[in-house]
């Protein structure tokens, strides 16, 4: 939302007038895209980058009742609340807009503090606006590195990544997987290093990120489309008739969104500047293969519930004690009980 207002306005003061016709020399991926059709969908990226945020709810889903109703509300008021902010943050900064090349010339190709301290007219007021976006960027931060920690947490459990009997562990101290959160920490600190060596290195892991993050998303939702919805027709957050449309849809922006994501930073392309994004995903994806063959598909039996049930029904799940009456899925000790899908009260 926050992306295609900004596209479609583009608002620069000039002459006293705040609403010009859209060109596409303004900014710099419109410089480097033509036609402008094309750098309109570059531009749409921003959105792309946000997958990051609000998609990480769903690490958390075994810390939340009844997540299968609170995750996707909490992932939609997401949205809302981060279009309405995004919204309000930006067309200030579009109104003092100053002269586009300016802020092309950046030397460390950041240019919202040069901004800022332009549009105030002095360092401190500059850096007190920047340092509001720091401290965004440090909850952020925070938020993302939990998650991180979760889905680390989540694929040792059953058993995908190397060392899992170390990471699944919960700390009964603090109630949390510690152990995969300080390999999320570690994992973290080693690749922030990776921009002393190569900024281009760095931004194609922070672009394969996204990338991931989209078709890790895309993946399962092409297999409930193949599969008629079936796995998600007992869902406690319906998306109704307009299911399959919103879905496909969903499949063609992550095709577009990977596509253009892999795409150059700069032309001419030169080896210092090049997106070696696509490098990266590709280097993943064949360890995670390899790995599979190696090990995963011998260990790695999937979720504890492999298949959606009606609300009120019940079925039998490894991992659940004999006898045991489960809730909600929560497998909390060895051999094989009932599990049973209650309704949540709206």
């Amino acid at each position: 939302m926050r992306s295609l207002c900004l596209r479609i306005m583009m608002l620069v003061r000039v002459g006293g007038k705040y609403f010009i016709p859209f060109r596409d020399e303004i900014g710099a991926m419109l410089i480097l895209y033509r036609p402008a059709g094309w750098a309109f969908f570059v531009g749409l990226l921003q959105a792309a980058y946000t997958l990051t945020g609000y998609g990480m709810v769903a690490a958390m889903c075994e810390e939340v009742a009844y997540p299968e109703r609170e995750v996707p509300k909490a992932i939609v008021l997401s949205v809302a609340a981060a279009g309405v902010t995004g919204v309000i943050y930006l067309i200030p900064i579009l109104f003092v807009l100053p002269d586009v090349q300016l802020l092309l010339d950046v030397a460390n190709g950041q240019p919202i503090g040069l901004l800022f301290k332009t549009v105030t007219g002095s360092a401190a007021g500059g850096f007190g606006l920047l340092f509001l976006i720091l401290g965004i960027l440090f909850f952020a931060g925070t938020g993302a590195l939990t998650a991180a920690s979760r889905c680390t947490y989540a694929f040792a459990r059953d058993g995908a990544i190397p060392g899992s009997r170390f990471w699944k562990k919960v700390d009964k101290r603090y109630n949390i997987p510690l152990g995969a959160l300080i390999l999320s920490t570690l994992v973290d600190c080693l690749l922030g290093l990776i921009y002393f060596g190569s900024s281009a290195a760095f931004n194609s892991f922070t672009g394969v990120a996204t990338i991931c993050l989209s078709t890790s998303y895309g993946m399962p939702i092409l297999i409930s489309v193949i599969r008629g919805r079936q796995a998600v027709k007992n869902s406690s957050f319906s998306l109704g008739r307009f299911g399959y449309a919103i879905n496909v849809a969903m499949i063609v922006w992550i095709c577009l969104a990977v596509v253009l994501f892999c795409m150059p930073v700069s032309l001419p392309v030169e080896p210092a500047s090049m997106n070696y994004a696509s490098v990266v995903f590709a280097g993943f994806a064949a360890i995670s293969v390899i790995w599979y063959f190696v090990r995963g598909r011998k260990v790695f039996t999937g979720p504890p519930v492999p298949t959606d049930v009606a609300p009120g029904e019940a079925l039998d799940v490894a991992g659940v004690p004999v006898g045991h009456d489960g809730v909600d899925g929560v497998a909390d000790g060895e051999g094989t009980g009932r599990w049973e899908k209650q309704v949540p009260k709206m």
